[in-house]
């Protein structure tokens, strides 16, 4: 009975670790990436950690303060959705094998795996919108709305 317990505890454990760290995929990507090639190019092993913790930073930042600054629902979309495909693709690995442990490979396993990958990259998205300042009331309200839409505005 217990061991049910805290097996039930454990796989929560592991989705809200999922969900937390979605975001951070694309820079521990980037981060990755840019210490294997220091270590690859003669940096040693320190200076891999180095190079790669400063990329994943810096990769994390920029996004952040792409998305907060910018006032375009396209671009503010393509910066979310970089952020938001790594962390689906991690999510469908991590929730593919999290099924894996209480059922055997097969349609539902996908379907889980599925679910998971979805949930993870729209956390990721919203957590990227948590960066945008709120509005500071300057009458930009109603500025991409369709004419009808706006409040204030009577038709003649």
């Amino acid at each position: 009975m217990l061991a049910i317990v805290l097996g039930v505890f454990g796989l929560g454990f592991f989705c809200w670790l999922l969900f937390t760290l979605a975001i951070y995929a694309l820079p521990f990507l980037a981060g990755l990436t840019a210490g294997l090639a220091a270590f690859d190019s003669g940096g040693g092993v320190v200076g891999a950690l180095i190079v790669g913790f400063l990329a994943g930073c810096a990769t994390l930042a920029l996004g952040q303060i792409g998305f907060a600054t910018t006032r375009t629902p396209l671009i503010r979309a393509i910066i979310g959705l970089l952020y938001a495909v790594p962390a689906t693709v991690a999510g469908y690995q991590v929730s593919f094998a999290l099924a894996g442990i209480g059922m055997s490979t097969g349609g539902w396993q996908t379907a889980f795996a599925v679910v998971g990958a979805v949930l993870s990259g729209v956390t990721a998205f919203s957590r990227m919108t948590l960066f945008v300042p709120p509005s500071d009331g300057q009458g930009t309200e109603g500025a991409h709305s369709p004419f009808f839409l706006r409040r204030g505005v009577q038709r003649r």
